[in-house]
């Protein structure tokens, strides 16, 4: 009896990633939600700039490249010309929380029934470690060797709670995938946020705090412990919206 198979929905290839990166994980996890729901003849995924560019050669279902921060707005024109595809961006948080802030805020805004999964490493993975709008008060990247300074360059965007206060948005929850209970829950978040989209229930994005050892400059293992100790303090897990629950905050 087979216990554990790799998902249909999930290229038999090998995964390009560094070692240690948990960008494998997630695609994994999306995989088995679309074999699970029966929806790999009708899914369309979009992949805009950076280490996610490459998610189409990963999944078995329809993929579209979208410039730099624009997969939302890509999204869009998929669902809008044909709603009966299930449509999910996949976009690290260079990305969507910099060059395609707009076309997030506005996707959520307008309710679009699409969903979002967003990859938080804290840091500019592709292109070499630069800082990102996500990486932590104080963390050193390649542009930023001294740490992150808040007083000349700000605060970190905290992209569930910021899409938390737009009306528009229909469900926003922050998960990792640092541990074996983490990755459970986060599946579930994106089962459910995909289930929201059959069901017609609008935007929902599902944020993924992961862990990039190389633009770290750490061993995997000591990448999952300092996710654990700096991000999830600073990026605290949960749901930060559901119309249809009152679990939502």
């Amino acid at each position: 009896m087979i216990v554990f198979d790799k998902p249909k929905a999930l290229a038999d290839v090998p995964l390009h990633y560094c070692p240690g990166c948990t960008h494998g994980i997630v695609h994994r996890l999306v995989a088995e939600v679309i074999d699970e729901l029966g929806i790999e003849g009708k899914t369309v995924g979009v992949a805009p700039v950076g280490c996610s560019v490459f998610a189409y050669n990963y999944f078995n279902c329809d993929m579209i490249e979208a410039a730099h921060g624009r997969a939302p707005a890509v999204a869009t024109g998929v669902k809008r010309a044909d709603p009966d595809n299930i449509v999910f961006t996949y976009q690290g948080d260079g990305d969507l929380a910099s060059i395609g802030t707009c076309e997030t805020v506005h996707a959520a805004a307008r309710n679009e029934n699409i969903t979002i999964i967003f990859i938080n490493n804290t840091i500019y993975g592709m292109t070499g470690g630069q800082m990102a709008p996500t990486s932590l008060p104080g963390q050193i990247t390649q542009t930023s060797p001294y740490g992150r300074d808040v007083n000349t360059v700000g605060l970190p965007i905290k992209v569930c709670e910021m899409l938390s206060q737009v009306d528009g948005a229909s469900y926003l929850e922050r998960v990792a995938v640092n541990n074996v209970k983490n990755v459970r829950n986060a599946k579930k978040a994106i089962k459910r946020a995909f289930q929201n989209q059959l069901e017609g229930k609008g935007f929902s994005l599902i944020e993924v705090l992961s862990t990039c050892p190389t633009n770290w400059g750490l061993t995997p293992d000591k990448a999952l412990k300092w996710l654990e100790e700096n991000m999830i303090p600073y990026y605290p897990l949960g749901v930060y919206k559901d119309k249809y629950s009152e679990e939502g905050k």
